[in-house]
Formats: C-alpha cells, sequence, structure tokens
C-alpha cells in the first residue's frame, strides 16, 4: 500500500518516462528536463499521496503536464 512514507519510491517508476517524453518531445536535456517536471504543479501534486496522482500512467501525467506548460492550468481526469 502506498502512503506518504513511501510515495518516493513509487516516483522513481513515474518520474523518469515522464522526463524522457520531455526530452524527446521539447528537445530539452536531461537537467531540462528535470527541472521543468519538479518546478511544476504536476509534480507538487504527485509529491502528495493523498491526490492518487500518482497512479495515473506516466504518458497521462505528461500529457498532463503539457496542458500546464502550455495553459497554466491541469485539467484532471474525473477519476485519479
Amino acid at each position: 500500500m502506498v502512503n506518504q512514507e513511501n510515495l518516493y519510491s513509487v516516483l522513481v517508476f513515474i518520474t523518469p518516462g515522464i522526463i524522457k517524453l520531455l526530452m524527446e518531445n521539447r528537445g530539452l536535456s536531461l537537467e531540462e528536463a528535470s527541472d521543468v517536471l519538479y518546478d511544476s504543479k504536476l509534480y507538487k501534486a504527485l509529491e502528495d499521496e493523498e491526490t492518487k496522482v500518482w497512479r495515473l500512467g506516466y504518458s497521462l501525467l505528461y500529457d498532463l503536464l503539457e496542458e500546464e506548460l502550455t495553459t497554466n492550468k491541469i485539467t484532471w481526469p474525473e477519476e485519479q
């Protein structure tokens, strides 16, 4: 069971996929893509276990991040 204390062990598996997509689709370096993700509202939501955002696949999470980067808003899926 995931809780706030062990959430980072889950994020270790999620964040590389998002960073890879940022690098591929936006032509960013590893450092730049990491900074974009870690400075985002999306990542703040990922860090909060209560949001359950970590349950979404990294592809959908990437789409949400792109939305945030483009519009400064995130339209969360109905069920997380």
